[in-house]
C-alpha cells in the first residue's frame, strides 16, 4: 500500500514522475546488473527529459575497466563509490558552466549481482546517491546495501528499480526528517522482498545528524535483523567483516560497559582460542579473531521504549575499549546464531553469565518457534558453535556457580550431558572472581542517584567519557 503526501498517492512511478517534474534535479545513471531498471523507472513515468543527462551500463568488466578502472570486486562499496564520483565529476565538468547556477546536480549508481540462470549465487548490491541538496551547494550521498530475497530475476530487477526511486525520493525530500526517510526506503516493496543491512550517510543536506542513527532506526524498524559498527563506531556491512573470521559474541546491556563485561569477553576469547588451537586448519597468525558484544532491542521494542542516542552512547564507549558492537533485533541466542552464521564460513562461539543459561534452556522463550526449544537449540548450535559459561557466585557468596550447577528442567538433564560431552558447552576457566559484583542495572542506579561508586566498576578509559557527555543520567555542569 503506498503512502500517502497530501491528497496523491505517491506510487513508484509518482515518485520518479515528481523528480522529473522538478526541473532543479538533473544527473546521470550508471547501473551494472539488474537491468537498468532504476533509470526506466524515470523514463516510464514521463518528463525524464528534464532529469536525465545520460543513462548507462557497462556489463563487460573490460568495458567497465576502461572507464572506472580496475577493480577486484564489482559487486562492492568500494566500486560504487568510484561510479559515483566518476559520473558526478563529469556531470559537473560537462554541465556546471551551463546550467550550474540554477541545477541540483546528481549522479545515481548500483552494482548488483542479481539472480543468475543457474541461481546458485548470492544476490545482493549496492546503490548510491551523490546529489546536490540545493544548487551549487556541497555534495551529499548515501550508500546502502541491499540483500534481494526474491526468488526471480525478474522480480529481483523490479525490487531494485523500485528501491533506486525510493532512495532518490528521499534524498530529494526527507533528507532532514531520518524518520520518514527510513520510512520511504522500503515503500512499495516490503521487508519479505529487500533487506537493507547498511547505510552509509554524508553531507551537509543531512543538517549534521549523527549518520548512525539511520543504520539504527534500520533495525528498530525491522528494515534489517542487525546493523554493526566497527572499533571505529562506524556502520558497516556484515558479511564483509564477518565472513572470513571466527567470532565470539556476548548479548548483553553494555549500559555501561562494566569490568565484568570486559572479563567475561577475555575469558572467553581465551577459551575460544584454545579450543580453536586444537583443530589442525587453525593458524593464529593467520585466523582472525572477532570480538563482538551484542545488545538487542528486542525487549525495548516491546515496550516502545526505543532511544537511539542511547544506543549510540553505547556504541561509542564499546569503541573506545577497541571493540566493534552488533545492535540486533533478535529474541533469543538461537535467532542470533542463525544469522550469524550464514555470514561466516568459520566458527562460532557465545560466551554467557551463568544466569543466563536458565534463559538459553527455558522452553518458554521458543514457545513462537516452529521446533520448540530443540529447533532454537538447534539454531543456536549449528555444526560450527560453541557455548562458554561465565560463573557466578552463589547468593550466600560461599560457593562459586558453574554450568553444571544450573537448575533446569529435570527433562533437559540428557541433552545437557550431551551437549557437554561433546564439548560444545564449556565453562570458561581464567575469570576473575572480584568481578562477580558488578552488574550493569546496579551501576546503572548509581550513576542515576549521583553514586560515586560506580567508578569503581567500570573500565576507567570511559569514565570520563560518561561523565563529559552526562551518559545514563550523569548530571551535566550548566
Amino acid at each position: 500500500m503506498s503512502k500517502q503526501l497530501g491528497d496523491k498517492a505517491f506510487t513508484t512511478e509518482n515518485k520518479a514522475l515528481a523528480i522529473n517534474l522538478d526541473r532543479s534535479i538533473y544527473g546521470t545513471f550508471a547501473e551494472i546488473g539488474a537491468g537498468q531498471e532504476v533509470a526506466r523507472n524515470f523514463f516510464v513515468a514521463g518528463g525524464a527529459a528534464g532529469t536525465i543527462a545520460k543513462s548507462m551500463s557497462a556489463y563487460d568488466m573490460k568495458v567497465s575497466d576502461d572507464i572506472y578502472g580496475k577493480s577486484s570486486r564489482y559487486v562492492s562499496k568500494d566500486r560504487l563509490e568510484t561510479m559515483l564520483t566518476h559520473e558526478f565529476d563529469q556531470n559537473i565538468s560537462r554541465l556546471k558552466e551551463q546550467r550550474g547556477s540554477e541545477t541540483r546536480f546528481f549522479s545515481f549508481a548500483d552494482t548488483v549481482a542479481a539472480k543468475s540462470f543457474s541461481g546458485n549465487n548470492e544476490c545482493h548490491g549496492w546503490m548510491g546517491l551523490r546529489f546536490q541538496h540545493a544548487a551549487g551547494s556541497s555534495i551529499s550521498q548515501v550508500i546502502i546495501h541491499v540483500k534481494m530475497k526474491d526468488r526471480s530475476n525478474v522480480q529481483q530487477q523490479q525490487a531494485i528499480g523500485i528501491i533506486g526511486v525510493n532512495l532518490m525520493f528521499a534524498c530529494f525530500n526527507f533528507a532532514d526528517n531520518k524518520e520518514k526517510f527510513v520510512d520511504v526506503l522500503l515503500e512499495n516493496l516490503g521487508k519479505d522482498r529487500v533487506e537493507i543491512n547498511m547505510i552509509d550517510i554524508e553531507g551537509e543536506a543531512f543538517g549534521g545528524v549523527d549518520k548512525r542513527i539511520f543504520g539504527l532506526l534500520l533495525v528498530e524498524k525491522s528494515v534489517c535483523k542487525a546493523m554493526m559498527f566497527n572499533s571505529n563506531g562506524d556502520v558497516v556491512e556484515l558479511k564483509d567483516e564477518l565472513y572470513s573470521k571466527n567470532i565470539l559474541l556476548c548479548r548483553g546491556s553494555y549500559r555501561p560497559p562494566t569490568k565484568l563485561n570486559i572479563d567475561m569477553l577475555n575469558s572467553g576469547e581465551e577459551a575460544f582460542i584454545c579450543d580453536l588451537k586444537k583443530n589442525d586448519d587453525f593458524n593464529p597468525d593467520k585466523d582472525k579473531i572477532l570480538i563482538l558484544p551484542e545488545i538487542s532491542m528486542n525487549k525495548l521494542l516491546e515496550r516502545g521504549e526505543v532511544d537511539n542516542n542511547d544506543f549510540l552512547a553505547r556504541v561509542n564507549l564499546l569503541s573506545n575499549l577497541g571493540l566493534s558492537v552488533l545492535i540486533s533485533n533478535f529474541k533469543n541466542y538461537g535467532q542470533l546464531s542463525a544469522y550469524i552464521s550464514s555470514k561466516t564460513k568459520k566458527k562460532l562461539a557465545f560466551v554467557f553469565g551463568f544466569h543466563n543459561m536458565k534463559e538459553i534452556f527455558d522452553e518458554e522463550n521458543y514457545l513462537d518457534q516452529v521446533g520448540g526449544l530443540l529447533g532454537g537449540l538447534g539454531g543456536l548450535l549449528g555444526h560450527r558453535t560453541s557455548l562458554y559459561c561465565y560463573p557466578a557466585k552463589s547468593d550466600n557468596n560461599e560457593k562459586i556457580l558453574f554450568f553444571e550447577d544450573c537448575d533446569i528442567d529435570k527433562k533437559l538433564d540428557y541433552l545437557f550431558k550431551y551437549l557437554n560431552d561433546i564439548h560444545r558447552l564449556k565453562n570458561v576457566k581464567n575469570f576473575n572472581k572480584d568481578v562477580f559484583h558488578i552488574w550493569s542495572r546496579q551501576v546503572l542506579k548509581e550513576i542515576q542517584n549521583g553514586d560515586s561508586s560506580w567508578e569503581q566498576n567500570v573500565p576507567e578509559e570511559i569514565i570520563k567519557i560518561i561523565k563529559d557527555e552526562c551518559l545514563f543520567g550523569v548530571p551535566c555542569n550548566v
